[in-house]
């Protein structure tokens, strides 16, 4: 067994022993133990025996047997690849001659051949010039933002074509946190339609221009929200994925009844009891529904971060089956690096960052 392969076994094992403690302490809820607990599992099993085949079969092929004439078109390869150094370059090991210069045929990745460029230089083709010298004009950002966005309409299509669901069902949420307008407008001429943000204080300042010229817009508050910016919530978002608290309830239930509109709302479950994390208690749960459907709170979901550099799956599979239990149809769960993972056990919503923005600084 490789390192690779310990290492693997190791992350898993500690995922599954932490998962295991969150079943446990769940028991009193018929989660950890019994059916509930065979149907989480079930849940993460099924869509990953589709992606590895039947049981039993080999996973990791070896590697084909080496082929001859590969090989020879190999050494061609490289034999025509010296040929196109120039006679004259330190690295060629030729002395002069009189051939004549060569035309650059491709652009380095990364260059562009400034017109009449005709002779290789020190390592790179001489007088190339950087493709970006500087920043993306409109044309350039407009493409560059569809092109991640088809990547990742891509991996949600290919993720609920395994888990035998419709790409449509599952709603894509930019979060644009931190992000400026400039930043935003390429990815709503590219088609998006659906944002998140973190703070109330940061989504008033640049979203009610953009949704005065682009009506159609969906704004999700995805953070942490505190009481007092209850009423100013509500005004300003169409979904807030953050309820975690009664207070919280009492303070939405409140600005809801006075601006008379009604955002739905995701309930949001801490759901690796994570002490530096919000959302509710697992067993709070179903207390916490009650209070809210008491003040009216339009909740259709539930809504999950899982803990950080863990297997997902576990934890997404025990969120639906929470929202199951308490016949939620909604689950807002996934993000870049995991949203296959919530996608093929149930997400109707997911929250993707920097898979369309890039990293931000």
């Amino acid at each position: 067994m490789d390192r690779g392969q310990q290492g693997d076994i190791r992350t898993q094992a500690i995922c599954l022993a932490k998962f295991g403690r969150v079943m446990r302490r769940c028991r009193m809820h018929q989660i950890g133990k019994g059916t509930a607990g065979k149907a989480a599992m079930e849940a993460v099993r099924a869509p990953a025996a589709r992606l590895r085949g039947r049981p039993g079969e080999q996973q990791h092929q070896p590697p084909p047997p080496r082929d001859d004439a590969d090989s020879r078109e190999q050494r061609a390869a490289r034999r025509r690849c010296q040929r196109m150094m120039a006679h004259d370059h330190p690295r060629s090991g030729r002395q002069g001659s009189q051939r004549p210069p060569q035309t650059v045929a491709l652009a380095f990745v990364g260059h562009e051949p400034e017109p009449g460029q005709t002779e290789w230089g020190e390592g790179v083709a001489a007088r190339h010039r950087p493709a970006y010298s500087g920043a993306m004009d409109e044309h350039e950002a407009a493409k560059a933002a569809a092109a991640r966005l088809a990547g990742v309409t891509d991996r949600i299509a290919a993720a609920a074509k395994l888990a035998r669901r419709a790409g449509e069902d599952v709603a894509l949420i930019a979060i644009s946190k931190t992000q400026p307008v400039e930043s935003i407008r390429p990815l709503i001429a590219a088609g998006q339609r659906r944002f998140g943000e973190n703070r109330v204080q940061e989504a008033e300042a640049k979203w009610p221009a953009l949704r005065d010229e682009f009506p159609d817009l969906e704004l999700h508050l995805v953070g942490s929200l505190q009481s007092n910016k209850a009423e100013d919530a509500v005004a300003l978002f169409d979904v807030i994925h953050s309820v975690d608290r009664p207070s919280l309830v009492k303070a939405l239930g409140l600005a809801m009844d006075r601006a008379g509109r009604r955002p739905d709302c995701f309930i949001q479950v801490n759901i690796g009891e994570e002490e530096q994390k919000g959302g509710c208690a697992i067993a709070d749960l179903p207390a916490l529904l009650e209070q809210a459907r008491a003040a009216d709170l339009p909740v259709i979901g539930l809504m999950c971060v899982p803990p950080a550099d863990l297997e997902p799956a576990p934890w997404f599979a025990l969120l639906a089956k929470l929202a199951r239990d308490h016949g939620l149809p909604g689950l807002s769960m996934g993000m870049s690096a995991d949203l296959e993972a919530g996608v093929m056990l149930g997400a109707t919503q997911v929250r993707v960052g920097t898979a369309l923005f890039g990293a931000r600084a």
